[in-house]
């Protein structure tokens, strides 16, 4: 009975705690104030970026060489020494368990192996899976494998993917090891109570209680002390229910089938000859950050770490409605029809509930197609190095993007012409594309907030992209209206569409420049221009489109990267990628192999990458992993290799 229960209090001044901290996760000072609202250095009020920068070296506590593991539900993101520092369960939205990447101090929000006398570590995944396995050796050559995996595979013909994290520990040698489970809530507010059993430890929490079924000795792990690790250890961490079969049995059993799940997947992709590791890493990847429950796929895992020190960060822990048609185009080249067919059907979803708004479309939404996305800071973290606060929600949801309707158009048009699919396009569908079809030919030139959300309607801008991504919605559903032989809304859609085109060419291309432009009569460029000929809209090799090209490296190229504007001191690690796809369609396939391979050094050793590169330092700050980044790879790959006929 539960009042039997002994309670054990949370108490950060336990004498055993500490013991041999500074083993594992040393810490060091946040070194930044603010002031004027700015992220300043302690020892200086300069703004000077490269003295921030400096000051970031000296401080780097953090960094972004984590590895990913999940089960289309959650994921978590483990250091090289074997420390979940991000976790946010029992979906990706959700207040984070662990949150030790975006806290000041190391004194709570992780789970870790701390092994005595600790040396150097290995890491690495088992092979086409996400299945993580990290070696740490000690002085004396003795260590131990952490093998850490969140349990997915099919069980009664459905997906299982639990609220579970595995962790199994061998011994390699000798060594004494110490297990630091301390999870929070409340986005770092505070510990949980715990409560233990014969086998397990309970941690109390406000919206779930969590359990950790082990067989190592539960006062080692709740004490944490050293102890020798002499046998294999499992570690079972899930909502808080009994194992029906051994600890033993559960774990290799879910070992084994979660391994068969990945490799199996990755036998279904039709990936290109070269670059394989690369471009299979960067599937699992993006698998792993779609919610299968409702098909959405999240832009990054994390939220509130800075593009760079000087810039605020954002919560990314959503499905942004431009991302969609790159995602979706690119994994039908790889023939990957059960990701992209649950993605549409999350698509179909915010097309019928358009309909109830008039058919208005908001940029964001979230992964269970939440509208309201409110935007909050979370001040008691500090943030990824300091750089804080950490935020929850986005203002997104509120900008007006006339985008988005092309997008989604652009999107759902592979249901229409896809023959592998099981629930194809119909003219019901094909009715409701029509009420977006509307909205952007009626928007197509009006101001809106512009594709970088930099923008404002005072302002009174029309953006060329946001306009493109209209004719681009018109000109798909006069495509979907001929194969569903309905010629009237054919002719519709197609009249719609060369109206839009030809003021288009008369107000966005300027003569002078020998350029498209970011705005209507403009002078300036931005990087979505490179995806005007993705579409259709110009020819790959039409002059205005290559004109626009060398406009653009003229103004936003910085040695082999593209930067989103012209006072950023990091490069877009995705339009640099667009760029690479782009020039290689153009004939520069030497020159984009030579940028492609520059941005894949730049991955961690695993093969991930977040938002940016900083050009001087070429340490990736951002949201970690960026999917449109991993996507970029896959694409560009895809654009860049040797054709398979040229080897076998």
């Amino acid at each position: 009975m539960s009042h039997n229960i002994p309670t054990i209090h949370t108490n950060n001044s336990n004498n055993n705690r500490n013991n041999n901290d500074e083993n594992n996760n040393q810490h060091l000072e946040n070194p930044y104030i603010s002031i004027n609202n700015k992220i300043t250095p302690e020892n200086s009020i300069s703004s000077n970026l490269n003295q921030i920068e400096k000051a970031v070296k000296v401080a780097n506590s953090q960094n972004l060489d984590l590895a990913l593991i999940g089960n289309c539900s959650f994921g978590a993101l483990i250091d090289k020494k074997s420390c979940i520092k991000w976790c946010c369960i029992p979906r990706f939205d959700a207040d984070p368990i662990f949150c030790s990447l975006v806290r000041k101090s190391n004194d709570s929000g992780f789970y870790d192996v701390v092994v005595e006398n600790f040396a150097f570590s290995e890491q690495t995944y088992i092979k086409n899976t996400a299945v993580l396995s990290t070696k740490l050796y000690n002085t004396n050559g003795g260590g131990v494998e952490v093998i850490d995996f969140a349990p997915r595979f099919n069980m009664f013909s459905r997906p299982y993917r639990p609220s579970m994290i595995i962790r199994v520990i061998k011994p390699l040698g000798h060594c004494r090891i110490k297990i630091r489970l301390r999870p929070t809530f409340g986005y770092g507010w505070g510990a949980p109570e715990k409560t233990r059993g014969t086998n397990h430890i309970r941690y109390i929490l406000p919206s779930m209680v969590m359990r950790l079924t082990t067989n190592a000795p539960i006062s080692y792990i709740v004490d944490e002390v050293l102890f020798e690790a002499d046998e294999t250890l499992y570690f079972v961490f899930m909502a808080d229910e009994s194992l029906r079969e051994s600890l033993h049995d559960v774990t290799n059993t879910y070992l084994d089938k979660t391994i068969e799940y990945w490799q199996e997947y990755t036998k279904s992709l039709a990936i290109p000859l070269e670059w394989q590791s690369q471009v299979l890493r960067a599937c699992i990847t993006v698998k792993l950050c779609q919610f299968e429950e409702s098909g959405a796929i999240i832009a990054s895992l994390t939220t509130s770490i800075p593009e760079e020190p000087s810039k605020e960060g954002y919560d990314l822990r959503f499905c942004w409605i431009r991302d969609t048609s790159y995602i979706v185009h690119t994994f039908n080249k790889l023939g990957n029809t059960k990701m992209m067919e649950d993605f549409l059907t999350y698509i179909s979803n915010i097309v019928s509930g358009s309909l109830e708004r008039g058919g208005f479309l908001q940029p964001v939404y979230g992964i269970s197609l939440e509208t309201k996305l409110y935007e909050k800071s979370m001040y008691r973290l500090a943030g990824y190095r300091g750089l804080g606060p950490v935020k929850i929600g986005t203002r997104d949801y509120k900008t007006i993007q006339n985008d988005v309707y092309g997008q989604l158009i652009l999107a759902s048009i592979q249901m229409f012409f896809d023959q592998r699919l099981n629930k194809p396009g119909d003219i019901h569908l094909f009715h409701k594309l029509e009420g977006l079809g509307m909205q952007a030919y009626t928007n197509y030139n009006k101001p809106d907030c512009g594709p970088l959300g930099k923008g404002s309607i005072e302002d009174g801008k029309i953006y060329t992209f946001s306009s493109f991504m209209c004719w681009t919605g018109c000109d798909r559903l006069a495509k979907i209206a001929k194969s569903l032989k309905i010629p009237l809304r054919a002719h519709f859609w197609q009249e719609s569409a060369n109206k839009i085109k030809e003021e288009m060419m008369e107000r966005c291309f300027n003569k002078e420049k020998n350029s498209f432009v970011s705005t209507w009569d403009g002078d300036d460029v931005d990087p979505y221009l490179l995806l005007i000929s993705e579409s259709g809209f110009v020819k790959i090799d039409d002059e205005k489109f290559v004109g626009t090209v060398e406009y653009l490296e003229k103004k936003l190229r910085r040695g082999k990267y593209i930067i989103q504007s012209p006072d950023s001191v990091s490069a877009s690690t995705t339009f640099t990628l667009y760029y690479i796809s782009c020039i290689a369609k153009m004939g520069r396939k030497e020159e984009a192999r030579e940028l492609f391979e520059n941005i894949l050094n730049d991955c961690t050793p695993l093969g991930l990458i977040s938002q940016d590169v900083n050009l001087e330092t070429k340490e990736i700050w951002g949201n970690f992993p960026k999917t449109t980044s991993m996507v970029g790879i896959i694409n560009a790959a895809i654009c860049l290799s040797k054709p398979w006929e040229s080897e076998i």
